[in-house]
């Protein structure tokens, strides 16, 4: 089994265009392939002790999932699913996809929510990100002064995407047990 379990919810596809890059700078034991929610067991969730998960916000700062419209369940249906499980000694990074122009009021919301999720459960989240280079009004995503996670917006900043994801990458390999 892979070191790292990288797993996505997503509506439109950004967000698992996402979790691929992320996974094409690794091999097969190091990083398992990029799943979305939808498709994975409670358990085979659990088995991992290294999650980098991601989730785009829909909405008014809400995760994806069928109240959110979403074609197919997301977060919103898996969450439940695994809200008994201890994520004690576990290590998670978040990314999160958001509309810093369009949705300035709850830009990247929904990476708070996991954020908050897993660290209720024990885990230990990794990876905060400056919110320098970012222009939004609020954000349930950010403690701290820093976002929970790497924040990306591909509608307004894609060119950053790909130089944002591997400093963050770079940032959050120790903490794995890697070097990049």
């Amino acid at each position: 089994m892979a070191k790292i379990g990288l797993f996505f919810g997503s509506n439109t596809g950004k967000t698992r265009k996402v979790a691929k890059s992320i996974k094409k700078r690794f091999d097969d034991e190091t990083m398992s392939d990029a799943v979305n929610v939808n498709r994975v067991s409670a358990e085979d969730f659990a088995q991992y002790q290294f999650l980098i998960l991601g989730t785009p916000t829909l909405g008014d700062g809400e995760l994806p999932g069928l109240s959110t419209d979403c074609e197919s369940e997301s977060w919103e249906e898996f969450l439940p699913k695994i809200e008994g499980l201890d994520f004690s000694g576990k290590t998670v990074a978040l990314f999160g996809l958001g509309d810093q122009v369009g949705y300035p009021e709850n830009f990247l919301d929904a990476m708070g929510e996991l954020s908050e999720f897993f660290a209720s459960r024990g885990a230990k989240l990794v990876g905060a990100w400056p919110t320098d280079g970012y222009e939004f009004e609020s954000s349930a995503a950010v403690v701290d002064g820093k976002f929970v996670g790497l924040a990306l917006d591909l509608d307004n900043q894609s060119g950053k995407t790909d130089e944002r994801v591997s400093a963050w990458l770079a940032q959050i390999a120790p903490e794995f047990g890697l070097s990049l």
